[in-house]
């Protein structure tokens, strides 16, 4: 760990690098990187944000230079300082520990409370003081984090939070466990109101701390290689009798497991805390949508020739654009968002937000995978409970902040496997279909490939749906319904079964089912996608026009399919 006083005389203020919020030291002195261990000046390395230029092991920093690196210069005002811990249980030692961490890390508790802001968007601030009884949290820190966030739900602000703590202070007892509640309630309070929170995990983040406010936000955020869990490895390893394996409990270990949206270097931070402000500040779209056409379906199309299988198979083809590319093509200033906060992240639905033009949108897209290595990961564009769950998570997120969701659909089907079947797949499917249909905020699907019973489904509950012209939806797959109905593999049959089911983009139209067929080109894919925005932007404004029906008129459009009346 970095110690303040360590630090205390050798930076200053430096014209060129407070402009984005660094500290450069006075001397030259050389610090070693206990990672790969080399060396390097104190001035690099605080140039760096506190990161080693070599292997980028983050150094442990106390409160007052994180927000001297990552905030806007000057703009910290810190509030909620007259509050003064006691020692309530007259706990043997505890006045020595308190005097300690004052004089080690200068601050008069283990919590920095303010406001600043991030490429000037404004915000609430929290910041954990390792040097205080290593950010432990008591009576004083709950205190102060539960006025915060009553106080940024009070401005109409969002609030940003740096975590590193042991946990909740022993030496205060059962007062310090209960501020574990305490403060996970007023992170209710601020999230009812319309407040975004996002969270940014420090090495350690763990205990209490970890098991309250920590992992309730909006947005998880994590440094790499940071140490996060509730109980320590060394309990875990006593209890369990086992050896734990190397990177348990490390942020990325959170990352595969679901728990945490992204790992974000210190040296990104700002830039992305600042680009995830100003999405989320951006809840009118009417602006942003006032120039958009309301566009006729595309002139290029044409009937197609194809047949129906054939289409099935153009659908499948290995070379077709997956949902990355829609998504890399389609939005500015991405910020992926992973796992479903229960189980893993799971590769196949990939999810996030990103700006469609001048407006924020989540997007949402099941991946196949683009080479072979990718497409194992990605089940082949089969998701798992988890991706529904990851997906109704987002979309959840969505209407809480009023964002637009675009989902881009393209899979076989749902995983099917045992242990899908352990981890509920046929809920998480339903559940999908019942919260889609309750969302408040608008929702277009795009089928950009072959859309497999419930599993595609579950991802196009939606205001609008478009079809690619060569794209297919269907109960079961071709080849699936001539072996259950005929007891037939081959291809002929699978193609009359094609035939049958009715299954293209022309059917899903007749039927209702989609609004629009879209023109494929995809030797001139970026042009393909720059009209598909315009496209995109034209429906959301006249979704719009239904504010505040939006999820009247979806419930609508699915009551009228296959309604048959007398005379039909």
């Amino acid at each position: 760990m970095i110690h303040l006083h360590d630090i205390v005389g050798l930076f200053r203020k430096s014209k060129n690098n407070l402009e984005e919020g660094g500290i450069t030291p006075i001397v030259d002195e050389k610090m070693r990187c206990p990672v790969c261990k080399s060396f390097d000046t104190k001035r690099n390395v605080a140039k760096n944000k506190m990161v080693c230029p070599s292997c980028g092991h983050h150094f442990r920093i106390g409160a007052r230079i994180r927000v001297k690196a990552l905030c806007d210069k000057g703009s910290f005002q810190e509030i909620l300082t007259e509050l003064t811990t006691i020692d309530p249980l007259d706990f043997p030692g505890y006045d020595v520990k308190m005097e300690s961490g004052k004089m080690g890390s200068g601050e008069d508790e283990a919590v920095l409370c303010g406001r600043a802001s991030f490429k000037g968007q404004p915000c609430a601030l929290f910041v954990m003081e390792p040097q205080f009884m290593m950010g432990s949290m008591g009576s004083v820190v709950g205190e102060k984090l539960a006025r915060l966030f009553e106080y940024a739900a009070a401005e109409k602000l969002p609030v940003v939070g740096f975590t590193c703590s042991g946990g909740a202070r022993m030496q205060e007892g059962i007062l310090s466990l209960m501020q574990m509640a305490k403060v996970s309630g007023a992170v209710d309070y601020h999230s009812k109101r319309g407040g975004l929170y996002i969270t940014v995990l420090t090495d350690p983040t763990t205990g209490g701390v970890t098991a309250s406010f920590a992992m309730l936000g909006d947005i998880i955020l994590s440094e790499p290689n940071a140490t996060i869990g509730f109980a320590g490895r060394r309990v875990i390893e006593q209890t369990t009798k086992k050896k734990l394996p190397d990177g348990f409990q490390k942020a990325e270990f959170l990352l595969e497991h679901g728990f945490v949206d992204a790992i974000v270097p210190r040296t990104e931070m700002r830039k992305t805390i600042a680009t995830l402000l100003r999405q989320h500040e951006m809840k009118d779209h009417h602006t942003a949508l006032e120039d958009a056409l309301y566009r006729q379906e595309a002139e290029k199309y044409k009937f197609n020739t194809l047949s129906p299988y054939e289409r099935v198979l153009t659908a499948r083809a290995q070379d077709r654009p997956t949902a990355r590319a829609y998504i890399e093509q389609m939005f500015t200033d991405r910020t992926e968002l992973h796992g479903d906060r229960k189980y893993a992240d799971d590769q196949a639905i990939v999810g996030g937000i990103g700006m469609l033009g001048e407006m924020p949108v989540t997007f949402i897209g099941i991946e196949r995978g683009r080479n072979l290595e990718e497409r194992i990961q990605c089940n082949f564009g089969s998701p798992m409970p988890e991706g529904y769950r990851k997906a109704l998570r987002l979309m959840k997120q969505a209407e809480k902040f009023q964002r637009p969701i675009i989902c881009l659909v393209d899979t076989a089907g749902a995983f099917c496997g045992e242990e899908a079947e352990e981890r509920g797949q046929g809920q998480a499917i339903a559940d999908n279909l019942m919260e889609m249909m309750a969302l408040t905020t608008p929702v277009i699907t795009i089928v950009i490939g072959e859309g497999g019973s419930g599993g595609a489904l579950g991802l196009s509950v939606a205001n609008k749906l478009y079809m690619l012209e060569n794209a297919v939806f269907s109960v079961i797959s071709p080849e699936g319904c001539a072996s259950i109905l005929w007891g037939a593999s081959s291809p002929e049959a699978s193609a009359e079964a094609a035939k049958c089911l009715c299954i293209t983009a022309e059917d899903m139209k007749r039927f209702g089912v989609a609004e629009r067929i879209i023109y494929e080109d995809f030797v001139c894919f970026e042009e393909m996608c720059h009209d598909l925005k315009g496209t995109l932007m034209g429906d959301f404004k006249e979704i719009y026009k239904d504010s505040p029906n939006i999820s009247e008129k979806r419930y609508e459009r699915f009551r009228k399919l296959g309604s048959w009346n007398e005379n039909k």
